[in-house]
């Protein structure tokens, strides 16, 4: 049983991980050169926050996970 949800851990550290570096950074767009970026931004904006949404959501699980790990395995 633990070794599943060790399982369970690493992998939604791995989702997690996956998720916060899909996230466009908050500097982007604060630079000087072209607004290429302009015509895609209400969709990045709808992705951003899903991707924050799913970041939260997986660190809530990451934790909980975590926590339950180690008080089962505690002495």
């Amino acid at each position: 049983m633990i070794t599943v949800l060790m399982v369970l851990d690493a992998v939604v550290g791995l989702l997690l991980i996956a998720s916060v570096i899909m996230q466009t950074p908050k500097s982007a767009g604060m630079g000087m050169g072209g607004g290429s970026d302009t015509v895609f931004s209400s969709s990045a904006r709808g992705l951003d926050a899903l991707l924050a949404r799913v970041t939260v959501v997986l660190a809530a699980i990451f934790a909980v996970l975590t926590l339950f790990i180690a008080k089962t395995t505690a002495f």
